[in-house]
């Protein structure tokens, strides 16, 4: 199904980082873009730089009744896309509690999963649903115990959602280290360093941007012969 003026995209995250470039870039092929976020005041701004076809409303991803409701005021789509995150944490396995683990999944892994049954009902033949995992599912490292639990099970979710809900298409994006909002955990001289020190080590020689991963999600709507994979846009994060 060509992502054209005839599609109905939802974003879910869709206020900031990879979701407000992936509207942007939605919008920008034609498509009639609806994007949620919990904060009403981060929806206001973002319809404010996005195309004037977007429209959106607060929705908060990890309340079943309100995303449920989202979708009733949104009515049939063609596709969803998933990117609705906290900001990302180191979390070293000395720190780990069954919690901080609770509260990782949650919005990443559990709440996505309950979107995508209450986004079921709603989709039209031939749609998608593109989640987001992370290079963590491939590569791991001290302090990333839970960003690769979580980008790992994502990924083994959309496998076995492709069997169960074929025809419907349901894919991953997988980035690498990518200038976001996610970061903003870290103070801005920190964040800085580590993009620069994480571009030094990769093959294209810089860090991703959000256009770059919107790319891959518009993609994976646009292609309508591949389901249950993982697109990564990592810069050679995983050939080094």
């Amino acid at each position: 199904m060509t992502v054209n003026n005839t599609s109905k995209i939802v974003i879910l995250g869709g206020t900031s980082g990879l979701g407000l470039a992936t509207a942007r870039a939605a919008a920008l092929a034609g498509a009639q873009v609806f994007i949620g976020s919990r904060n009403p005041e981060s929806v206001r701004r973002a319809l404010a730089e996005l195309p004037e076809s977007v429209t959106g409303s607060a929705v908060d991803a990890a309340d079943s009744a309100s995303v449920s409701a989202f979708f009733d005021l949104v009515g049939e789509f063609d596709h969803l896309a998933y990117t609705a995150a906290e900001n990302l944490a180191a979390v070293p396995l000395s720190d780990f509690t069954p919690d901080k683990a609770a509260a990782f999944f949650g919005l990443r892994l559990f709440h996505a999963l309950d979107a995508v049954r209450l986004a079921v009902p709603h989709l039209r033949a031939g749609g998608s649903i593109t989640l987001t995992s992370g290079t963590a599912a491939y590569r791991g490292g001290p302090g990333w115990l839970l960003g690769s639990a979580a980008s790992g099970a994502t990924i083994s979710a959309v496998r076995s959602l492709a069997v169960e809900l074929a025809p419907l298409r349901v894919n991953a994006v997988a980035p690498g280290v990518v200038r976001s909002p996610l970061w903003n955990g870290m103070s801005e001289q920190d964040r800085e360093a580590m993009y620069a020190g994480t571009a030094v080590g990769l093959p294209m020689g810089r860090v991703g941007e959000p256009e770059d991963v919107a790319k891959a999600f518009l993609a994976l709507m646009d292609q309508d012969f591949v389901t249950g994979t993982v697109s990564v846009v990592d810069g050679g994060t995983l050939i080094v």
